[in-house]
């Protein structure tokens, strides 16, 4: 077990653990570390805990200090000579006409080096604009391309539920999504409906998956007799959020009627999902 304090150093970004080095850290705190770019200014957003060692990347880096009020002036300071950096940065794409969208730029809080962030079609050959942008900013120059979902996270934005996107919000890494989930919630198709404004699947799918699965396995197959109710049936159809069936009932007269019973007025046995079909793609079990 490792004691250690987890560190943000971007409002979404991705929580890297250090050591407390004997410091009293507390959430909110701002401390200086040391990082693989440089000495960089990061927020606690986790308290001092214990972690298991398969946790930890090694080597587990401590932190140095807590940041004091020169640290934090410093740490404005530099986010305004990244504002003049971006535009520089834009201009000097225009001169080289090099076919790249510039999306961010970061300083290191030594100043070490400055790293700006672009999205292009494909490979870009910008030697000559890091030769250029070094000479007017005198440290090292990153360029580091990135991808789409990398872009709207750093930019921020509203997403199709009309709510500021999860990525530049809460979520501090990727996961894999794919349209195998969007069949499974029973979604439209359409890309337009399931793509966030990146243009890649709504990450919501990711994390709203667990309870579609959970609900499916609660849920009598299709195409399985149940008793309701109003008499034995066979389930049609189910809608996975408002847990009701909808059933295929033989009246005494043969005729056929289509009725919804909430899942727990249904009496079955052995019936219920493991690995239950789709309601896009209904088989008959019987």
């Amino acid at each position: 077990m490792h004691l250690v304090v987890g560190i943000r150093f971007k409002k979404a970004g991705k929580i890297y653990y250090f050591g407390p080095n004997g410091l009293d850290l507390n959430e909110e705190d701002h401390v200086i570390v040391e990082t693989a770019r440089g000495v960089e200014f990061g927020d606690v957003v986790v308290a001092s805990k214990e972690v298991p060692d398969e946790e930890i990347v090694p080597p587990l880096k401590s932190v140095i200090r807590k940041a004091t009020e020169e640290d934090k002036i410093q740490a404005a300071e530099n986010r305004k000579k990244e504002i003049e950096a971006f535009q520089v940065g834009e201009q000097k794409i225009s001169e080289h006409k090099l076919l790249m969208h510039l999306v961010d730029v970061e300083l290191t809080f030594d100043n070490s080096k400055l790293i700006f962030y672009f999205t292009a079609d494909g490979r870009i050959d910008f030697r000559e604009l890091v030769k250029d942008l070094a000479s007017v900013f005198k440290t090292r120059i990153e360029l580091r391309q990135i991808g789409v979902r990398d872009e709207a996270k750093m930019l921020g934005g509203l997403g199709p539920c009309g709510l500021t996107l999860c990525c530049s919000t809460f979520m501090g890494d990727f996961h894999p999504v794919s349209i195998k989930m969007a069949k499974e919630q029973n979604l439209s198709l359409n890309p337009a409906k399931i793509s966030g404004i990146c243009g890649r699947l709504m990450c919501c799918l990711k994390y709203e998956q667990d309870h579609y699965e959970y609900a499916r396995k609660n849920m009598p197959r299709i195409g399985s007799e149940v008793i309701t109710p109003d008499g034995p049936a066979e389930i049609t159809d189910y809608n996975l959020l408002k847990e009701v069936v909808k059933v295929r009932m033989i009246l005494d007269d043969d005729t056929v009627e289509v009725k919804e019973f909430p899942v727990e007025e249904l009496q079955f046995g052995g019936n219920r999902n493991t690995s239950a079909p789709s309601s896009r793609n209904r088989r008959n079990d019987n």
